[in-house]
């Protein structure tokens, strides 16, 4: 129960943090954060579409369908990139100390069995399991079996269903930020 708390609490941190940027900074924050969620930086995608949400909400100058929009590009061309980099260094990326601790070989393997038994649809629940996102990513991008045009397909048709969640979840509750 303490661990739970102490992730909640972080995750209201970092909520805390991006609010203030993404205030300061707006559309070009949130589009930026997003790219670099999909370089590795480890912030939750899904707070900084909340954050997004949140400003347009208490910002009269942010326009919720805009930062929509916002999301879905900064969300698509960050798993753009995840993807690319699996299928052109995929294998000599393995190698690196950093990226071996995020994808280790047990992961992997594993991420390759699902792709075996569920093809493509991998790619559309990968976009729910924050965490597993990365490895998923890059994993389709190194088996050579999704193209790029499927890969984006797949990772458009799920962020269509998730982005406006956490966006408009963000906008709706920005007066309840406790309750949020």
């Amino acid at each position: 129960m303490a661990t739970l708390f102490f992730k909640m609490e972080k995750n209201m941190e970092i909520l805390q943090l991006l609010l203030h940027f993404f205030t300061d900074y707006g559309y070009f924050a949130v589009f930026g954060i997003l790219i670099l969620c999909g370089l590795g930086l480890p912030v939750p995608e899904d707070i900084s579409l909340v954050s997004g949400g949140i400003i347009a909400a208490l910002n009269e100058g942010i326009n919720v369908h805009v930062m929509f929009g916002v999301g879905m590009a900064g969300v698509l061309i960050g798993d753009l990139f995840i993807f690319v980099f699996g299928k052109y260094y995929g294998h000599t990326a393995l190698n690196n100390k950093f990226i071996s601790k995020i994808i280790t070989p047990h992961i992997f393997e594993k991420v390759q069995d699902k792709f075996e038994k569920y093809g493509k649809w991998v790619i559309f629940t990968g976009r729910f399991m924050p965490g597993l996102r990365t490895p998923i990513y890059f994993t389709a991008g190194m088996t050579k079996r999704v193209s790029m045009p499927l890969f984006f397909f797949m990772d458009f048709f799920a962020s269509i269903i998730s982005v406006p969640l956490w966006v408009y979840l963000g906008y709706f509750g920005a007066h309840n930020i406790d309750l949020l």
